[in-house]
């Protein structure tokens, strides 16, 4: 595996770099840098029942794991206002400037949170759009347009 420094490793972004984080992802981008770079973390920043319920992602096969911390809580889903600090603790013993991927259930609260940990020095931090379920479908159903299980990657359910 390499550092995200090197051109091969470098996330190809769905769209022009916003200016308050490093940019969206695609499902299959993420699992490649986090496939191809020693440093690269991701975060799952969804509910504990979410976790508990709905599935992980799975990295054992890349030799790594999944950091988990709530952006929200559930169930008054209120802002976990030490989401920061408590993240800060979790990535102490990564080096600086690791590539941090954001992941929750569709991809809005992983765009807050990569924000948060961007204005907070971190980073590059990325949000993983399409999240873990995916967007909705006319059925008004997650699961079966985009996400990190319908990519057919790694996850497991307790």
């Amino acid at each position: 595996m390499s550092n995200l420094t090197d051109k091969t490793a470098a996330p190809e972004l769905l769209s022009a770099v916003p200016s308050d984080y490093a940019g969206d992802v695609s499902v299959m981008e993420a699992w490649r840098v986090l496939s191809e770079s020693a440093d690269a973390v991701l975060v799952d920043v969804r509910t504990r029942a979410e976790w508990s319920f709905v599935g992980l992602p799975d990295l054992s096969v890349i030799g790594k794991q999944v950091i988990v911390n709530e952006w929200q809580g559930f169930p008054s889903m209120a802002k976990n206002d030490a989401f920061v600090e408590e993240l800060a603790a979790q990535l102490a013993s990564l080096p600086g400037k690791s590539p941090l991927l954001f992941l929750c259930r569709s991809g809005a609260r992983s765009r807050a949170a990569a924000v948060a940990m961007t204005a907070s020095g971190y980073g590059p931090c990325y949000n993983v759009a399409g999240g873990f379920e995916g967007d909705l479908d006319e059925m008004r159903h997650r699961g079966s347009l985009n996400g990190w299980k319908v990519a057919g990657l790694p996850w497991l359910q307790s």
